[in-house]
C-alpha cells in the first residue's frame, strides 16, 4: 500500500487530482485534446494549525474542499462543450469582469449553498417528524423518524439527480476518479484495462462523510432535549458544526480499518451511498483521469 494520500474531485468532463502541494485538472474538450490546468494548492498557516485540531479539523477541510475546487471547476466549466479554436473568447470574457470579486463571490457563494443545503436537510425532516408525535411519541421514535425522512430525501435528491445527463456523466467521471485511486494504492500500472478492473467505492469519499453526517446526527440528537419544539430548532442548528465535525472524524476512523477484518465493515454504509453518486465509466473517462492523476504525479516531481 502506497503511504502518500491523494484526493481528488469530478469536474465537467474531467477530473482533478490533488495532493498536499498540487491541484491538477484534465479536461477532455469537444475535438477530443486533453486539456489541463496546473495551481499549488494555497498553503493557509492558520487552517494548517486548525487541521491538527480534532473535530475543528473537518470543518476546515470541508470549507477548504469547496473554496479550492472552485478553480478548476471553472476551468472545466468554460472549456467542456467549448470549441477549442474558441479559446481566446474566454480571456476575452475574463477581461470584462474582475477576477478577484468573482472568485471570492464564487466562494462565499458556495460556502453559503453548502450550509443552506445542511439547514434544509437538517431542519426539514424536524418538522416533518413532529407531524408524528401523535403517532410516534417519545424521543428515539422521533429522532429515528427524523433520521429516516433525512435519509430520504438524501437518498431521493441523488438520485433523481443523477438521472439528468450531465450529472450522471459527473458521476462516470467520479467513478473514474476513485479507479485511478484505488489503482495506484493498490500498486499496479495506470492503465485503462488495470482501472477499469478496480472498485469505484472509496473509502475517504465525502460522498460517506455526507451519510456519516447522517448517522452520527442520529446518535448525537439521543442526548439532547427534544421538548418543547423551539428547543429542538435551536439544538439541531446549534449542533450542525459539531456533527459536522464528528462525521469527519468517523469518516477518517473507518478509513483506518479498512483493511481490518470485521471492522472494516463500519465503513460500508458510506460505501453504500456512493452506488448512487458513482457511475461506471467509459474507458474513454477512465482515460482522461489517468492522464490527470499522472500530470498530478509528473508536477509532485518538479
Amino acid at each position: 500500500m502506497t503511504e502518500k494520500i491523494y484526493g481528488g474531485q469530478a469536474v465537467p468532463e474531467g477530473v482533478m487530482f490533488q495532493s498536499n502541494r498540487h491541484m491538477a485538472t484534465a479536461i477532455r474538450r469537444t475535438n477530443g485534446q486533453i486539456d489541463y490546468f496546473d495551481m499549488p494548492r494555497p498553503v493557509n498557516k492558520v487552517a494548517m494549525k486548525l487541521k491538527k485540531i480534532p473535530f475543528i479539523r473537518g470543518i476546515v477541510a470541508i470549507f477548504e474542499s469547496v473554496v479550492y475546487g472552485m478553480k478548476p471547476m471553472d476551468f472545466a466549466a468554460d472549456r467542456y462543450d467549448r470549441d477549442p479554436q474558441d479559446d481566446h473568447k474566454i480571456e476575452k470574457e475574463n477581461q470584462n469582469t474582475n477576477s478577484v470579486k468573482v472568485a471570492l463571490t464564487a466562494a462565499i457563494f458556495a460556502i453559503l449553498t453548502f450550509m443552506l443545503g445542511k439547514f434544509v436537510l437538517t431542519l426539514v425532516p424536524v418538522f416533518i417528524a413532529e407531524i408524528f408525535t401523535g403517532i410516534v411519541p417519545g424521543k428515539f421514535g422521533q429522532v429515528l423518524i427524523e433520521t429516516l425522512i433525512k435519509l430520504i430525501i438524501l437518498l431521493a435528491y441523488i438520485y433523481f439527480l443523477s438521472l439528468t445527463p450531465m450529472v450522471k456523466r459527473l458521476f462516470q467521471y467520479h467513478g473514474a476518479e476513485h479507479k485511478v485511486i484505488n489503482c495506484y494504492e493498490n500498486n499496479l500500472p495506470l492503465t485503462v484495462e488495470n482501472v477499469q478492473k478496480q472498485s469505484r467505492l472509496h473509502y475517504r469519499c465525502g460522498s460517506s462523510f455526507i451519510l456519516f453526517t447522517v448517522l452520527v446526527g442520529f446518535v448525537l440528537y439521543m442526548f439532547v432535549p427534544l421538548e418543547p419544539f423551539h428547543v429542538r430548532i435551536i439544538n439541531r442548528i446549534i449542533l450542525i458544526p459539531v456533527v459536522l465535525g464528528l462525521a469527519f472524524e468517523v469518516l477518517q476512523f473507518t478509513n483506518k480499518l479498512r483493511n481490518i477484518p470485521v471492522l472494516k465493515y463500519l465503513g460500508q454504509p458510506g460505501l453504500w451511498l456512493q452506488y448512487l453518486t458513482t457511475k461506471e465509466p467509459q474507458d474513454d473517462q477512465v482515460d482522461v483521469a489517468i492522464h490527470s492523476f499522472n500530470h498530478l504525479l509528473r508536477s509532485e516531481k518538479e
